[in-house]
């Protein structure tokens, strides 16, 4: 028997597309090697699913052409999505700047998916590995569980992060096969770990911080962990981070810290203990002991307050490395967007061919955009199959 599409993974992106294209009635087999489907989205956003952001713009994805995304987030948007969880009775709620999160479990998000499916007459087939992809008339997939034919063959199997549930390097190898350019793959959206002494004792405190990498800078939570830093911040400006480089952290993003030292100066506390007003105490402890003696304000000078305003409005942190593809959020980089037209995300090279989701070279910011590029971009691929 032979598919109108054969879609390689059952995550976000692949179900999407799967249902899209059945709805246009199209036969559609849904090929995933784990024993259930979903399983990132089970996890995400800390087992509630942050399925889209309503504030979604083109400037919100990390990509070599930042152009690409326009296209398909045009045609599907956030306000789409919601359309659809509200269609399924889903209660959610938005936690802050945009985000959308299902108010109980993220299987919801999963089992509409899966709706979505039977109602479109998908086929799904789980716990089977895909040995070999070949184009000849149609796309041949052999899998451990036998092989299967189809006109087009879409590749939604994600990226790297998350080993642990799954997450293999086949969408790139399938992209390689057929000569497409691959932009480097890094863990994105990812703890840093410091270069040098880390801040250990700290782990678990949170500071609200602006932290700054070239010309991007974001405002959200900073974690301390036992290696490096996390949080919110962190994990967004992982994106932009160059390896091996440092990154600017200012603690007291509402204040000049000079001028904030200087009006202590009258008080008789010393740095750490005047500070603590503003920034947790364990932090600042620590903080003055490692950059400056913890003297009483009223004993320095003032040289001495400008250089420790300046080591509080610019801290400058150094990491060695990513905390790897074992925390990441997702994949930076993936199948160069040259290689796909941005309306359909088929292959320019090979008809036919299709690749979405993850696996493409756009990456979104924390906070919901990635789901949205899945549901987009699939949206994209099932019009054109």
């Amino acid at each position: 028997m032979t598919y109108d599409s054969i879609i390689i993974g059952g995550g976000a992106a692949g179900l999407f597309c799967a249902f899209s294209a059945g709805r246009r009635g199209k036969k559609v087999l849904v090929l995933e090697h784990n024993a259930e489907v979903g399983r990132k989205i089970l996890i995400s956003g800390g087992g509630r699913c942050n399925f889209t952001n309503i504030h979604t713009k083109p400037e919100n994805f990390i990509s070599q052409n930042p152009h690409f995304c326009k296209s398909a987030l045009s045609r599907y948007s956030p306000q789409d999505f919601v359309n659809l969880v509200q269609k399924h009775k889903i209660a959610y709620y938005e936690k802050k700047l945009g985000q959308l999160f299902c108010r109980d479990s993220s299987r919801a998000i999963v089992e509409m998916l899966l709706a979505e499916c039977r109602a479109a007459r998908v086929e799904i087939k789980t716990g089977g590995s895909v040995t070999g992809v070949e184009k000849n008339n149609t796309f041949t997939v052999e899998t451990s569980n036998g092989i299967f034919e189809s006109k087009t063959l879409v590749v939604a199997c994600g990226g790297l992060s998350f080993p642990k549930i799954g997450a293999t390097d086949l969408g790139y190898r399938i992209a390689r096969q057929f000569k497409l350019k691959i932009v480097e793959t890094r863990p994105s959206l990812v703890a840093l770990v410091l270069d040098g002494s880390s801040y250990s004792s700290l782990a678990g405190v949170s500071l609200d911080t602006v932290v700054t990498a070239g010309k991007t800078s974001f405002r959200e939570n900073i974690l301390f962990t036992h290696r490096g830093l996390s949080g919110p911040a962190i994990l967004q400006i992982s994106n932009y981070w160059s390896n091996g480089g440092s990154i600017s952290i200012d603690l007291l993003p509402d204040s000049n810290a000079i001028e904030l030292l200087e009006k202590g100066r009258a008080s008789n506390q010393n740095i750490g203990n005047y500070l603590s007003q503003f920034i947790p105490q364990r932090f600042t402890k620590d903080f003055a002991e490692r950059n400056f003696p913890n003297k009483p304000l009223s004993h320095l000078n003032k040289k001495d307050l400008e250089k420790i305003g300046k080591s509080l409005n610019n801290w400058q942190v150094k990491f060695r490395e990513t905390e790897g593809y074992d925390r990441a959020e997702v994949t930076l980089g993936g199948v160069s967007t040259a290689e796909l037209s941005s309306q359909t995300m088929e292959s320019k090279k090979i008809p036919g061919l299709y690749f979405i989701g993850e696996v493409v070279d756009v990456t979104g910011w924390l906070g919901g955009y990635n789901f949205q590029w899945a549901w987009a971009s699939a949206f994209a691929a099932a019009s054109a199959i």
